[in-house]
């Protein structure tokens, strides 16, 4: 029936069929639009001229197009207040004359109009695709159970001050707001504020506003606060009155460990709930919404029906990590990818495929591929902070692989560290730290491996030296461990700091006598000299350590002369 029209409208087949394709094939005005505005089709349009006037009035032809302003002021009117079209035809009795494609109607030319107007408005496929209620989160059922503190809460309109920590895209964003489109009453009202781009004063602007809607309405603000960890500790002081007095209700969301980045004020007033990277199973969901939306997925996007595979959908979900925002901006992108080459017709024959066929036209939808996502993705999303929390959870597992003699474990922690752009002399230096703390004596030679290793990494730099901190790794893995040297330094500390009262000085025989008066004073008295007398025994601790036993080793062979 839209081929029809388009061909009553005295538009070529050719033009037609290609038009319908771009739109879906399921609209005459988008079709007509594409056709109006489509560079492509610039030459064509320009050799006919579409038998459009039995479809309108004819003073409507006439008129010229107004600016985008007054269109949008006339549609907000009353209709008994627009003016009728005879009327705007008497109006301007004498209009100038205008070219040929002047002569169209109006509502072509409103629609372009307000088409090119937002072309630079785009909206991201996450953002669009963003959950509105509880029940549209996947993958944190721990926190969104029935009985949860979130549900109760909700249910009954109670809702506590809370942070929400948990590496990126796992729906920290989405919760807060969430929250407040499932409370069943409007006793609540959503105030976003990003701590990248705010301060105290806008903090203080929201909670005067808060305070003020609160005594006229006795409606409650929830003020989410994104990126909260990067407040520094007086911004992060301005919070803990209006939670303190229910001014507010407090959602903070943060990437970074609460415990290190946020005041211990604040986190008493809070509940900190941790939220879980995605399982592939839940990206998998996500990626498929995005599919089978038709208002909000990745139509609005690529501009034509898309086809996405299993197992495109499996190598998306499976290499982003447990990021839902990565994965849906690699499907976002390999999707226009694919319909870039539907629209400039490059997209090979097995890449092409019929969704509606009749005798006049065929309607194709873009295929995508996973040589697409592949590509969106560039290489493989990995959850590494030089500086965060995962920064620190990586050389823990590398450390104690090492410590309990896995090589294969460590050498896999090393390779995660230095895909996610580790500074390799770090590693090196936790790697002679290591040497001395782990296997210490029971192999001295693991420290000038780490030693060497360090430099190596300095002379070389990534990514030759890689291999280098492999074999440094499997060293210190595979070498027999003590710990002795560790302890007995840990020992020996405590007991300097729990002396009591002053530390003892060190006796006068171990004490070097450089001058007479020292010597007349006792320094160096009674000290007998080992080499010369290997038999002999003396003191070395102060008196009353006499007998402490720091380093559990064995005695060391005396002299032998």
């Amino acid at each position: 029936m839209e081929m029809q029209q388009l061909l009553s409208m005295g538009f070529p087949d050719e033009l037609a069929a290609q038009a319908l394709a771009a739109t879906g094939g399921k609209s005459t005005v988008k079709a007509t639009e594409w056709i109006l505005t489509h560079k492509s089709s610039a030459a064509n349009t320009s050799t006919f001229q579409p038998k459009l006037d039995r479809f309108f009035h004819s003073s409507q032809s006439s008129t010229p197009p107004q600016s985008q302003s007054q269109e949008e002021e006339e549609e907000d009117e009353e209709p008994s207040k627009r003016p009728r079209p005879s009327t705007l035809s008497a109006q301007n009795p004498s209009p100038q004359p205008q070219p040929q494609q002047q002569n169209w109607p109006p509502f072509f030319f409103k629609t372009a109009e307000k088409k090119h107007a937002n072309t630079h408005i785009h909206q991201p496929l996450y953002e669009r695709l963003r959950p509105r209620t509880l029940d549209d989160v996947v993958g944190q059922d721990h926190l969104l159970a029935a009985n949860s503190l979130l549900r109760s809460a909700i249910q009954r309109n109670r809702l506590p001050s809370i942070l929400l920590w948990g590496p990126p895209g796992t729906g920290k964003t989405t919760i807060a707001k969430a929250i407040v489109k499932s409370s069943t009453s409007t006793r609540y009202r959503f105030v976003s504020l990003s701590a990248v781009t705010s301060g105290v004063k806008d903090v203080r602007d929201a909670v005067d506003e808060a305070r003020k809607l609160r005594l006229k309405s006795n409606q409650s603000t929830v003020l989410f606060v994104d990126e909260v960890h990067r407040f520094n500790k007086s911004q992060q002081d301005s919070f803990l009155p209006v939670i303190e007095d229910g001014s507010i209700v407090f959602v903070g969301a943060t990437t970074e460990n609460p415990s290190f980045h946020l005041i211990t004020p604040l986190l008493s007033r809070c509940r900190v709930l941790t939220l879980n990277p995605l399982q592939p199973h839940h990206l998998a969901l996500l990626l498929n919404r995005a599919v089978s939306d038709t208002d909000r997925g990745l139509m609005q996007s690529a501009g034509v029906q898309v086809d996405v595979k299993e197992d495109v959908v499996d190598y998306i979900s499976n290499n982003c990590d447990g990021d839902a925002r990565v994965a849906l901006n690699a499907l976002e992108i390999a999707a226009v990818t694919a319909a870039a080459r539907v629209q400039h017709g490059k997209q090979k024959e097995e890449g092409v495929e019929a969704l509606h066929t009749n005798e006049d036209y065929k309607v194709v939808a873009a295929v995508v591929s996973v040589d697409d996502a592949r590509e969106a993705l560039q290489c493989k999303h990995l959850a590494y902070d030089k500086a965060g929390e995962e920064h620190y959870n990586l050389i823990s597992a590398l450390h104690k692989s090492m410590r309990g003699s896995d090589a294969n474990a460590a050498i896999y922690w090393l390779a995660r560290m230095l895909e996610g752009g580790e500074e390799p002399l770090y590693i090196a230096r936790r790697l002679i730290r290591f040497a001395s703390e782990d296997v210490g004596l029971a192999d001295p030679l693991a420290l000038n491996q780490a030693v060497s290793c360090y430099q190596a990494c300095h002379f070389l730099g990534m990514p030759e030296c890689n291999v280098i901190l492999a074999q440094c790794v499997a060293y210190l893995a595979l070498a027999p461990k003590s710990v002795a040297v560790y302890r007995a330094l840990g020992a020996a500390q405590k007991a300097v700091r729990e002396s009591a009262g002053q530390n003892e000085g060190v006796p006068l025989h171990l004490r070097n006598a450089p001058t007479k008066l020292m010597k007349e004073i006792g320094y160096a008295k009674g000290y007998i000299y080992p080499p010369d007398n290997p038999s002999s025994t003396q003191t070395y601790l102060p008196p009353s350590l006499q007998g402490y036993k720091f380093l559990d080793w064995p005695d060391r062979i005396p002299y032998d002369g």
